[in-house]
């Protein structure tokens, strides 16, 4: 079993909003407004937000893709945490930047609510942070599958939003949210 984090601060961990990553995106602009306006609440209450940014061979660091969306990135010494992994804490300083910041409850947003978000909400609940996934802050791009299969954008956002309201950890709280109504716990 994980260590439950005690304490009740908050910290937005925006994951992967570059370009590259949200630009064929299922309702990528409604979805950026959103992460957007979590981001101004954040810190507007000083909750701390933690920026994560993708790079491999498919998103070459530095390249245009690999950006942030225009609007959108870390200000005033935001921490940035560089990953090549889906998950945002494997192989990254991301647990120790939220331990320094004595952070136990992680409020998700970003791309891709398949690969990245997914990994990274079952990474923080691993590691024993309570988790509130931003319902209306996350997208992924459609999926060919080849033979003439698809897999639709949506129905993997309603998915991980459903799985995130009936899942359970011992000692460890799990939730979705939507970016404007958000609860950040204290900071």
């Amino acid at each position: 079993m994980a260590t439950v984090r005690s304490g009740d601060k908050s910290a937005l961990i925006v994951v992967d909003v570059q370009v590259g990553v949200v630009g064929q995106a299922w309702e990528a602009p409604r979805v950026i407004a959103n992460v957007a306006r979590a981001v101004q609440r954040a810190r507007a209450v000083g909750v701390p937000v933690v920026w994560v940014q993708h790079s491999d061979e498919q998103l070459a660091q530095g390249s245009s893709d690999w950006q942030w969306v225009p609007g959108l990135g870390p200000q005033g010494g935001e921490p940035l945490i560089h990953k090549h992994y889906e998950s945002s804490f494997e192989d990254t300083a991301l647990e120790q930047t939220l331990a320094d910041r004595g952070v136990s409850h992680v409020v998700l947003a970003g791309a891709a609510t398949n690969w990245c978000i997914r990994a990274t909400a079952y990474a923080a609940l691993d590691r024993g942070y309570d988790l509130t996934l931003l319902e209306d802050a996350h997208t992924t791009v459609q999926m060919d599958l080849g033979q003439g299969r698809r897999l639709e954008a949506e129905p993997v956002v309603q998915d991980l939003n459903a799985v995130m309201t009936w899942l359970r950890y011992p000692g460890r709280r799990c939730s979705t949210a939507k970016a404007e109504s958000v609860a950040f716990a204290a900071a």
